[in-house]
């Protein structure tokens, strides 16, 4: 018995116990959706005008329309300012109405909004217009330094501690955040929540996935990743159908997120630790009930010989961060992937937020943006499977960095051509986003992966975090933004191309100080060696 692949092949490549796991594991990166997406519909803005009440201590019976003509300038469009109001004055209502008054001040007593009935939302809630309103986007990018802190702290503890405790833990972390984000009682403690739920949500997109593909054959694991992928585009389309019958953004927040509780109970009894991972740490017991209850499922029995290898075996080094650093061709893949994960990120977040609207209500445009990223997902897998990741993951970075490039030579008078190349460059980087979760976790050994994908994951918040920051470039030029989103990925799929192939290649289990001439490693781990011996030693 030489590696875990061989280990499957006796309990069940990818039998009824996988097909369960992964479709299981979806459910978390539902939720996950849920939470990046949320604030869109939380976070949505509405008419507003500076609250003028002090005038009905002159005149209560004043009409709305009355009140807001005589309190609030008018701009040189014709439409009442949203920002500025008439200075109060000490005069009688006739007074007000014979002279008007000619001073403007900024809000006073913060504003009054023209919601649907039953309608709110955290800038409602919060009074987040005029001055106030940069906190929105301040919002936005401490979550994307939630999601990059994340990354790091859960990738470290995967490996250390198990996947199954790290996805059980960002589940809680995130049922506990989303409902303690509906009672925030101001923004700044709407902000540390949403923080720590974005922490929570690195922890579940880096593992949930992975759990599924090391209990799987190699050639499946790239079914399970996409899989577990084409879940979030789901969770984008449900969203928006959940928010257009829910207005009220704390009942829309409960309602998201209190089902964890219900999906939390149920995993902590199924989900069960990657048995491949429990073996590189030479926790051999708790391997072997796993694999007995996946052979179980799988209408498989354990070889008696299997359990007894198993038993003698004896205990691996454990892998650290440091093992890729210190290993010259996981160092060359990890500094790569890291490049290639900042140019995805930056380039698929940039062209989000240039690509504009459709002209339709915001739940309709995002069910199409979710609609739209299940065919780049699903899509891509064929293409891995057929022409392999090196190749495709190039491809369509190198693809929608020319895109991206397309627009800039476009005629501003031919939006129509801008809008659909910019729609291109965002569907190849959505091909991409799958692609690269695949790729990285075949490139890295069992006793790092968590490591490594959390390293290369942090370095893509950045440049989700950066993104919008590039478009305030156009202020010198505006062909700047658009040049750095075509040119990084041009540039990070020529990089690609130094990595190895991993399609169809079995998974890597520990760190060797060389690289196998295959770019990945058949291991002989000490199962192996103890199962040779044990041969040597039954030869007459």
């Amino acid at each position: 018995m030489s590696s875990f692949g061989q280990i499957l092949k006796e309990i069940g490549e990818f039998g009824l116990f996988q097909k369960r796991l992964v479709a299981a594991l979806c459910i978390p990166t539902i939720f996950g959706a849920f939470d990046v997406i949320g604030q869109v519909f939380t976070g949505m803005n509405f008419p507003h005008h500076c609250n003028t009440d002090w005038i009905l201590d002159r005149g209560p019976n004043l009409t709305v329309e009355r009140q807001i003509n005589l309190t609030i300038p008018v701009n040189k469009d014709g439409k009442y300012e949203s920002c500025e109001m008439f200075t109060p004055v000490d005069w009688d209502l006739e007074k007000i109405e014979a002279f008007g008054i000619n001073t403007t001040t900024g809000c006073i007593n913060g504003s009054d909004y023209e919601t649907p009935k039953g309608a709110s939302s955290i800038v409602t809630d919060f009074d987040l217009v005029c001055d106030r309103s940069s906190l929105i986007e301040v919002s936005q990018s401490i979550y994307m330094a939630g999601l990059l802190v994340g990354a790091l702290v859960f990738g470290l503890m995967a490996d250390r501690f198990g996947r199954r405790f790290v996805v059980l833990l960002s589940l809680l972390q995130l049922l506990l955040c989303g409902v303690a984000a509906a009672f925030s009682p101001n923004i700044y403690v709407y902000i540390v929540i949403k923080f720590l739920s974005g922490i929570s949500i690195s922890g579940i997109s880096a593992n949930a996935f992975v759990i599924g593909g090391e209990w799987s054959d190699s050639s499946k694991f790239a079914l399970c990743t996409m899989a577990n992928l084409s879940a979030f585009p789901l969770g984008l389309m449900m969203i928006s159908g959940i928010a257009y019958l829910i207005h009220d953004w704390r009942i829309l927040q409960l309602v998201l997120f209190c089902p964890l509780v219900l999906v939390l109970g149920i995993f902590y009894w199924i989900l069960p630790e990657s048995a491949r991972w429990l073996l590189t740490q030479g926790k051999k017991k708790e391997a072997i009930k796993e694999i007995c209850r996946a052979a179980k499922v799988n209408g498989r029995k354990v070889p008696e010989d299997l359990v007894e290898r198993l038993e003698a075996a004896g205990t691996s080094k454990r892998g650290n961060m440091l093992d890729i650093f210190r290993t010259s061709y996981l160092r060359k893949r990890a500094l790569v992937l890291s490049f290639l994960w900042f140019a995805n990120n930056l380039m698929y977040y940039g062209l989000s937020l240039n690509v504009g609207n459709f002209g339709l209500d915001i739940y309709l445009t995002q069910f199409i943006f979710g609609l739209v990223e299940v065919p780049a997902s699903l899509g891509s897998l064929p293409l891995i499977q057929h022409f392999g990741r090196r190749i495709c993951q190039a491809g369509v970075l190198i693809f929608a960095g020319c895109a991206c490039l397309g627009t800039l030579v476009i005629p501003k008078d031919l939006p129509q051509v801008v809008t659909a190349l910019a729609v291109l460059g965002k569907f190849a980087a959505t091909a991409s986003f799958a692609i690269v979760f695949i790729y990285t976790a075949e490139l890295y050994p069992t006793v790092v992966r968590q490591n490594g994908v959390g390293l290369n994951a942090m370095c893509g918040r950045v440049g989700g975090i950066l993104a919008p920051l590039v478009i305030l470039l156009d202020v010198y030029h505006y062909t700047i933004p658009m040049l750095l989103y075509g040119t990084l990925p041009i540039a990070a799929g020529g990089f690609c191309l130094l990595l190895p192939e991993t399609c169809n290649v079995e998974l890597q289990d520990y760190t060797e100080q060389k690289e196998p001439q295959n770019g990945t490693a058949e291991i002989l781990s000490n199962l192996e060696k103890s199962s040779g011996n044990s041969k040597l030693s039954d030869q007459p």
